[in-house]
């Protein structure tokens, strides 16, 4: 049977992306000479040039509904090409871990990196990838598999990829130092529902406060079916119970920085001792130990990825008539509105508004999704650091 050849596909390339050709210092060159110089006139920057933005390739389009996606576009590859994984990147270089346990440092191919697209690196931890070795543990990836689920936020007006290929997302806080947010909570749930990820609430350093202040809180969550683990890394109360939720999926670990997202790994990855850190005395706020997102396999079927501490969360391809869908507790009021349009903010007659007032709706919620609504392109969640537990009493 023969294998199918890729299609040529018309591909856009990011601007810049062949760098300088010309040669310089022409004027230069012609006042010290009499003589004509060939100004490379041949040197087109139409469809055709080496400079054009746009180039044919041989490639399968895999979305053609989403052309800006890297992982959209499968270049042609050699036979020598075999699978793998990108377990973490480091600027240029990826480590990827290979299908037999061997780790090779990987580049990638300069086709795929120059192609124009919103996202603001190529490859991300969690992509399958497919890799030509080099000799040594050297490599070059070649082609990025579509992948089947994204943590992605908005980073300098950029499609910012967290982490790839996902089962369910673990947003972890801290019930003090840090205090918790309740709002970056939720713009993470929000994203969570955009992409159809399971997500799951964990509030780690519940020893310092007394738990029943986070009853309104973890009810809120509960009633709308998202599991609330209440942990202390440090005592290892309920992390039996996290362990067991975990298995046979793979999970990316995202919160605060300072929240314990370190202690917690070093409970669940048997033999992991990641580098842990105190927050800082100035201003009660975690301190950066994690620096890139890294794939932990624990089993065949279970893995975490670890991800850097965020301190805001800024939505990513969403827009404010969408931003109520993926609010759970919200939906089942909006389509009771008297306007198909409501935005649930200003009009006078409006079903999410009446079940706040009547007691059926979370008004912290209904805050939350409102401060989301108003923030100039979804943008900041350090509105408001007053400690959700001293702001509530």
């Amino acid at each position: 049977m023969s294998k199918k050849k890729p299609k040529k596909t018309r591909l856009e390339f990011r601007k810049g992306h062949q760098g300088q050709r010309r040669e310089r210092g022409l004027t230069e060159k012609f006042a010290d000479s009499k003589d004509e110089i060939d100004t490379q006139n041949s040197q087109r920057i139409t469809g055709k040039g080496d400079l054009t933005r746009r180039r044919t390739v041989k490639a399968d389009v895999v979305s053609p509904e989403h052309p800006d996606a890297i992982q959209s576009i499968q270049i042609q590859t050699s036979d020598a090409t075999v699978d793998g994984r990108v377990i973490r990147v480091h600027g240029l270089e990826s480590i990827v871990e290979l299908s037999d346990g061997q780790i090779l440092r990987c580049a990638v191919r300069r086709v795929l990196k120059n192609l124009s697209t919103t996202q603001r690196h190529v490859v991300v931890t969690g992509d399958q990838v497919k890799v030509e070795p080099h000799g040594g543990n050297q490599g070059w990836i070649v082609r990025i598999e579509p992948r089947r689920s994204e943590l992605c936020r908005t980073s300098k007006n950029r499609r910012h990829v967290i982490a790839s290929n996902i089962d369910q997302i673990l947003v972890v806080t801290s019930a003090a130092e840090p205090s918790i947010k309740p709002n970056l909570i939720d713009r993470i749930l929000a994203t969570a529902e955009q992409n159809q990820i399971d997500a799951t609430v964990c509030i780690n350093k519940c020893d310092l406060i007394a738990p029943e202040k986070l009853q309104p809180l973890i009810g809120s969550y509960a009633q709308m079916g998202y599991q609330v683990f209440m942990l202390s890394a440090m005592q290892g109360w309920g992390m039996n119970h996290l362990e067991s939720w975990v298995q046979g999926k793979a999970s990316a670990v995202i919160g605060q920085s300072g929240v314990g997202k370190s202690s917690i790994l070093n409970h669940l990855i048997p033999g992991l001792s990641q580098r842990v850190q105190n927050v800082s005395l100035d201003n009660q706020k975690g301190k950066h130990t994690t620096t890139t997102a890294e794939w932990f396999c624990i089993d065949a079927k279970t893995s975490i990825i670890d991800t850097p501490g965020v301190r805001q969360f800024q939505l990513w391809d969403i827009v404010p008539a969408e931003l109520t869908g993926l609010f759970r507790d919200l939906r089942p009021f909006a389509s009771h509105c008297r306007y198909p349009d409501c935005s649930h903010h200003h009009e006078d007659i409006c079903a999410v508004k009446d079940a706040v007032a009547d007691g059926r709706l979370d008004p912290r919620r209904y805050d939350s999704y409102l401060q989301i609504l108003d923030a100039p392109a979804f943008a900041s969640d350090d509105a408001d650091d007053t400690p959700w537990h001293e702001a509530n009493q």
